[in-house]
């Protein structure tokens, strides 16, 4: 699949003409130069069949330290990438800067278009645009991306090198289908066969979520520096792991309403936004601070959207006199309601046992979407029931009559009673102990509610 990168000064309209070949406000966009400091990826197509890989670049800009990490791996993208669009802004003349950076990036030899844009009307094109010509590009084209204004010749020049994608035929397609059903000897939508992980790694701001992501991935993906806030954009990495697509996506940091400022409000949706289709957590906590109480909300989040969770204690190798019982135990008390996540210690910055970290997240996905036969589910409870009766509710008999597993991601258990209201929440709680012990639920949430047959289901996390 062909890569197409977007390079260019900051504040030029690159995250905008990003969103507009994604269909989608993906990237933040705003008026303050520097809104987008990490590279943004997404599979896009046009004109119905030409697929390719479209990627968002950070400003290119020396004025401070944090700007050159950005433009170093802007550039980088710029290498990796087979195809090139340069972006500068019309409303401004030309810049000695932009002409080196161009011709820095023309001697690779790739298709390369300098694309002007903010050109929002003819006036501008007869006046302005025409200064831009003494690039001597080879392609240069005016448009205006916010006014959808002359795009049409920007996508002819890129589908002349965009192949178009190979279609299936129908008969192949029943071919492929019948081949991994006879290989695999299941249905190719069962549940065994769900292998696609998608992991938010979300903390506090300055934890180390960033570093972490690049100490995963072996490579620096994410700009890190000791600014806080440094990510805005929520950035999102595939692997293939042990058959295994994993998905990481690097939330922005999480800070004090009082304390947000500017861009960061919308960082802050857009990372409320990815949990909603994350299933698993990485909760990142600083082993130098310990976990505060703004830590203790960001875990609430975890709560809220029902997801697996791995908690990760990072700068390990900076920790203080503190042991790691205390440290343990101190995160266990202050993080009562995610009981049920395993702790992992690491040094992003050495790499400390940052590779146990995959291992540990495909263990905890397999318990998230494990789903239990309904026989051995009731052998259980009724196991648990002998050992324990159900109290009386106002001298009157509970009863469960079986419980079934309605759902996964997370496990889901219905316990269908005479009297549900007279379950107490105590002993739901031990259910769910037993269940825990038999059926290894760690690192995920278990939801278990008691209705009468035919009531629906909503759900209580215990």
């Amino acid at each position: 699949m062909k890569k197409v990168a977007i390079l260019g000064r900051p504040n030029v309209g690159k995250s905008s003409l990003f969103n507009r070949l994604a269909r989608a406000r993906d990237a933040i966009t705003s008026d303050m130069s520097g809104t987008t400091r990490d590279i943004k990826k997404r599979v896009v197509t046009i004109s119905g069949n030409r697929e390719f890989e479209i990627i968002d670049t950070g400003g290119i800009d020396d004025s401070s330290e944090l700007f050159s990490i950005v433009k170093a791996q802007s550039l980088k993208a710029g290498r990796d990438a087979d195809i090139i669009i340069y972006m500068v802004d019309g409303k401004n003349i030309p810049d000695e800067e932009d002409k080196e950076l161009f011709y820095e990036l023309q001697s690779q030899g790739k298709p390369l278009a300098l694309v002007v844009n903010k050109i929002d009307n003819e006036k501008e094109e007869h006046t302005k645009f025409w200064d831009f010509l003494e690039f001597g590009a080879d392609t240069t084209l005016a448009i205006s991306v916010s006014h959808n204004r002359t795009m049409n010749a920007f996508y002819e020049w890129l589908e002349q090198y965009i192949p178009i994608k190979e279609e299936v035929t129908v008969e192949e397609e029943e071919i492929i289908v019948s081949n991994e059903e006879i290989e695999e000897g299941i249905s190719i939508n069962s549940f065994e066969n769900d292998k696609d992980m998608k992991v938010a790694i979300i903390g506090r701001v300055n934890t180390g979520k960033s570093s972490l992501l690049n100490a995963i991935l072996k490579e620096d993906r994410v700009v890190v520096s000791p600014v806080a806030g440094t990510t805005i954009d929520p950035i999102d990495e595939m692997i293939e792991y042990n058959e295994h697509k994993i998905t990481f996506v690097d939330t922005a940091g999480i800070r004090r309403r009082s304390k947000i400022v500017g861009i960061e409000k919308y960082a802050l949706g857009r990372t409320t936004d990815m949990l909603n289709s994350a299933n698993i957590v990485l909760l990142v906590i600083d082993a130098t601070v310990g976990v505060t109480e703004l830590d203790e909300r960001v875990a609430g989040l975890i709560e809220k959207h029902r997801l697996a969770c791995l908690i990760v204690i990072n700068k390990w190798d900076i920790k203080g006199d503190k042991t790691y019982e205390e440290i343990v135990e101190d995160t266990r008390y202050a993080l009562k309601f995610l009981h049920y996540a395993p702790i992992i210690t690491i040094s992003a910055k050495s790499g400390q046992r940052v590779h146990k970290i995959l291992d540990e997240m495909i263990k905890i996905y397999s318990r998230y979407k494990q789903r239990i036969s309904t026989s051995r589910l009731n052998d259980i409870i009724n196991l648990a029931q002998n050992r324990h009766h159900i109290p009386s509710h106002n001298g009157a008999t509970v009863k469960i009559k079986f419980a079934t597993q309605y759902q996964n991601k997370p496990p889901k258990i219905a316990l269908i009673c005479n009297r549900p209201d007279g379950l107490h929440f105590s002993y739901k709680r031990y259910l769910a102990n037993v269940l825990r012990e038999q059926f290894d639920f760690e690192g995920v949430p278990l939801d278990i509610i008691a209705k009468k047959r035919g009531e629906r289901f909503e759900e209580e996390q215990i």
